[in-house]
C-alpha cells in the first residue's frame, strides 16, 4: 500500500490572527515535497499541526485514512524535526536517542547506532549533548527522525547548521528514504536548500500555501 497524507482545509487561528488559512495538500508515498517560507510564514505551525502537537481550528489531517485527533493522537510511523527541539544536555547523543527510542519501544540499540552513522555521528562519542556543535545537534535531530524506519518524515529547516559535506549526506539519506516509499515534507526558508530534492515545491506566505508553478 502506498502511504498517503490528506490535509483538508486546515485553518489555525490564534486570537484574531489566522496563522494558517484553508490549507489543502495531498501527499503520496515515495515523493519529496518542499515547503518554502520565511520565518513566521506559517510553515512551522503547519508541521506542528501535522505532528499532532497543535490542534487546528478547522479542517482535518488523515494519515493512511485515519484522522489525526480522532482515530489517533499522534501519527504512527512519523519522524519529525521541529525547530528548537530539546535534548537532554548532560546525556551523550546515543543516550538521548536511546531515551527517546524507549517511548515507542520499536528500535534496538543497533538501529540507533546505525541511524547515527548514517548522519555522520560517532555513536561511541562520549561528549555530552551540551558540548555538541550546532551541526552535530542537527545531525542528531535527523538521526532521531529516521531511526525508527518511519513512513512519514516532516523536517523543519533540516539543513540548519550543516556544512556542505553534511548537506550532501542529508540529500543521500532523503533519497534513500524516498526509495523506501516514505512521504517526506521538507520545510525551509531557503529554496536552494531543498529544491533539488523535491518532486513538488509549495510556497507558504502569511498562512496561505500555494503550489509553485514550474518555471
Amino acid at each position: 500500500m502506498k502511504h498517503h497524507i490528506s490535509i483538508v482545509n486546515i485553518t489555525k487561528k490564534m486570537g484574531e490572527a489566522e496563522v494558517l488559512s484553508h490549507i489543502n495538500m495531498e501527499l503520496e508515498g515515495g515523493q519529496v515535497y518542499g515547503m518554502i517560507g520565511r520565518n513566521g510564514s506559517g510553515k512551522s505551525m503547519l508541521i506542528r499541526v501535522l505532528s499532532g502537537l497543535v490542534m487546528p481550528t478547522e479542517g482535518y489531517v488523515e494519515y493512511d485514512g485515519r484522522k489525526l485527533f480522532q482515530d489517533m493522537e499522534v501519527p504512527e510511523g512519523l519522524g519529525v524535526i521541529i525547530e528548537n527541539e530539546e535534548m537532554y544536555p548532560e546525556f551523550t547523543g546515543l543516550k538521548n536517542l536511546k531515551f527517546l527510542g524507549e517511548i515507542n519501544n520499536k528500535v534496538t540499540e543497533d538501529d540507533i547506532k546505525n541511524a547515527m552513522l548514517r548522519v555522520g555521528l560517532d555513536p561511541m562519542d562520549k561528549r555530552s549533548y551540551k558540548k555538541y556543535s550546532l551541526g552535530m545537534r542537527q545531525k542528531l535531530s535527523i538521526a532521531q527522525a529516521i531511526m525508527e524506519n518511519q513512513k512519514f518524515l516532516l523536517l523543519d529547516e533540516p539543513t540548519n547548521g550543516l556544512d556542505e559535506e553534511s548537506i550532501q549526506l542529508f540529500h543521500k539519506i532523503i533519497l534513500e528514504e524516498k526509495a523506501k516509499g516514505c512521504i517526506i515534507l521538507l520545510a525551509s526558508h531557503s529554496k536552494e536548500d531543498i529544491q533539488k530534492l523535491c518532486d513538488k515545491v509549495y510556497v507558504m506566505k502569511n498562512g496561505v500555501l500555494k503550489l509553485e508553478e514550474a518555471e
